[in-house]
């Protein structure tokens, strides 16, 4: 199975890296008769089993997690529920069409997309948090980000009631580039659809991944978040894999072994993980270690013996840690993360995209470092 930069459903056609003239959501052309608009969407309904709200009543107020204590996890709408047919309806008829189809169909709800099951992950870790520490505003907050125009936003709102989703920050650009919108959320991550955004988001500093789903997909757990991580140019700096790729694994070795007491600079991702890791000590702090609702995993091609110990000192002097590392020696990754079912997986090479895809996981291809400027084509020889 071959995935491209954009495509993230099963059946849609592969989107080009360069976005069309016009497009209905993932697109950095302007919308010319709209101007775009961010703004947080009020309350909405929910049914009455739904859990606590994270919002708090505060003197007849409602409050939401201040941006800066929040761990805010940006989503496109393309991510989040699936939209080929929309798509397909603006391809063929234009953009004044589409909104007229959108809004004949508001109270229609869209299915789920890729970042559907992580989202939910979001929202049982949030509910377990708000037990333990009502008033703490450390928590998962959720912008739905999309280049849509202000209409569609009926029919996402429809959609998110309909699926139980606690979505109430909703950043709709109108065709607008969302990267500034990202730094005013203090956004942890970003996830989307479109390849070239996410390099964009990369470039200023936040943690970004363009999202693909695999035709099939396997269970993942809905009280625990599973999130897994690959090593070089994801947590840590291309560094190593520079060598590897310049001078091959031989010299890769002996680099490593020559700097096993230096530590590697931080990748994209570093941030996210670290944001991860004060979450699972609010747990550690209340007794649960051992049945902690976040667990982080490393999975890495690096070998254990030969060039891990210089990653596990890194983690270990930034005051970090993941719960599981795998060193797989350049064995295949999809095979162990179809055990180890994440909700997401992060790497930055596309054959390792592909492995997990085809085992059923939900991966994201974080476009950093030199392997960029290589083929994506299947290798079982990678350092990392």
């Amino acid at each position: 199975m071959t995935l491209y930069p954009g495509q993230v459903m099963k059946g849609q056609n592969p989107m080009p890296l360069t976005p069309p003239p016009n497009s209905n959501g993932d697109s950095n052309d302007s919308w010319d008769e709209n101007k775009g608009f961010c703004e947080s969407v009020g309350p909405t309904k929910k049914p009455q089993t739904e859990p606590v709200r994270r919002a708090r009543k505060v003197e007849g107020g409602i409050f939401f997690p201040k941006p800066e204590n929040a761990v805010t996890i940006a989503v496109s709408s393309r991510v989040l529920f699936r939209t080929e047919k929309e798509q397909k309806v603006f391809e063929e008829k234009g953009v004044e069409e589409y909104l007229n189809y959108q809004v004949q169909h508001e109270n229609e709800p869209l299915a789920p997309g890729p970042a559907f099951p992580f989202v939910k992950a979001l929202e049982a870790v949030n509910s377990q948090l708000r037990e333990l520490y009502p008033e703490s505003e450390e928590l998962f907050d959720i912008v739905l980000v999309t280049y849509n125009h202000a209409h569609v936003g009926v029919r996402l709102i429809n959609t998110i009631n309909h699926h139980n989703l606690f979505i109430e920050r909703f950043c709709m650009t109108g065709g607008s580039s969302p990267i500034g919108y990202l730094k005013a959320w203090h956004t942890n991550l970003y996830l989307s659809a479109d390849a070239e955004k996410v390099q964009e988001a990369l470039a200023e500093g936040i943690a970004a991944a363009t999202m693909f789903m695999p035709e099939k997909q396997v269970e993942v757990s809905e009280t625990q978040l599973r999130v897994a991580f690959d090593g070089d140019a994801v947590l840590f700096s291309d560094e190593s894999e520079r060598i590897f790729k310049a001078h091959g694994l031989d010299k890769f070795f002996e680099h490593e072994r020559e700097n096993e007491h230096t530590l590697l600079e931080h990748g994209p991702l570093k941030g996210f993980l670290e944001a991860l890791g004060k979450l699972q000590k609010k747990f550690y702090a209340k007794g649960h270690r051992l049945n902690c609702p976040i667990r982080t995993y490393l999975v890495t091609a690096r070998s254990a013996a030969s060039s891990g110990i210089r990653a596990l000192k890194t983690l270990r002097a930034w005051g970090l840690e993941t719960d599981e590392a795998l060193f797989l020696a350049g064995a295949p990754k999809g095979p162990m993360l179809e055990k180890i079912r994440p909700h997401i997986y992060f790497d930055d090479q596309m054959f390792h995209i592909e492995g997990a895809a085809e085992r059923g996981t939900i991966a994201a291809h974080v476009p950093y470092g030199i392997a960029q400027m290589y083929s994506h084509r299947k290798s079982t020889n990678s350092a990392k």
